[in-house]
């Protein structure tokens, strides 16, 4: 229910996204991106050109192993998240599982806390869960305290640390 005196905000609607999506991915892409290289521009290139980047949606959405997804308010696009079913056969030291992670998660800002992050990581588990998947595992940036918040408060926990140390 909305604060006194506000209107209901409209619920996100997120659909399965196509190779046809490749271009709007590419776009909405940029929310997260230029986090990402204004933080971190000695891993991130900043600008890179959409032209660039849609070859490279239509190659991930075209793999089987790859689930995506777009969110719209009020009928505008507004976010998208890409995620990879991962199938470990186990050896001698690990056990066989089937987990999906979520390679990519992307909101306009202007549509922050309005649900969308949170509706694209649901389909992302229900589409993993359709495939038998244990576990929904992503990474996040350190510098990234937005992202740590809401993967907390979405339920995510700590699997392992990834330790960098220039050399």
């Amino acid at each position: 229910m909305p604060p006194a005196g506000e209107e209901p905000r409209p619920a996100p609607d997120v659909r399965p996204a196509s190779i046809r999506d490749a271009a709007l991915l590419a776009r909405l892409n940029g929310f997260v991106h230029s986090v990402h290289a204004g933080n971190r521009p000695d891993v991130f290139r900043s600008g890179a050109a959409r032209a660039e980047l849609v070859p490279i949606f239509e190659t991930h959405l075209a793999r089987e192993d790859v689930r995506a997804f777009v969110a719209h308010l009020a009928g505008r696009p507004v976010g998208y998240a890409l995620a990879v079913i991962a199938d470990r056969p186990g050896d001698a030291l690990t056990r066989p599982r089937t987990f999906v992670i979520l390679e990519h998660l992307a909101v306009d800002p202007r549509a922050a806390r309005t649900g969308v992050a949170t509706a694209l990581v649901e389909a992302v588990r229900t589409a993993g869960r359709q495939e038998g998947c244990s576990s929904l595992l992503t990474d996040v940036w350190d510098f990234n305290a937005d992202a740590r918040a809401f993967y907390e408060a979405a339920g995510f926990t700590t699997m392992r640390h990834i330790l960098e140390r220039p050399i």
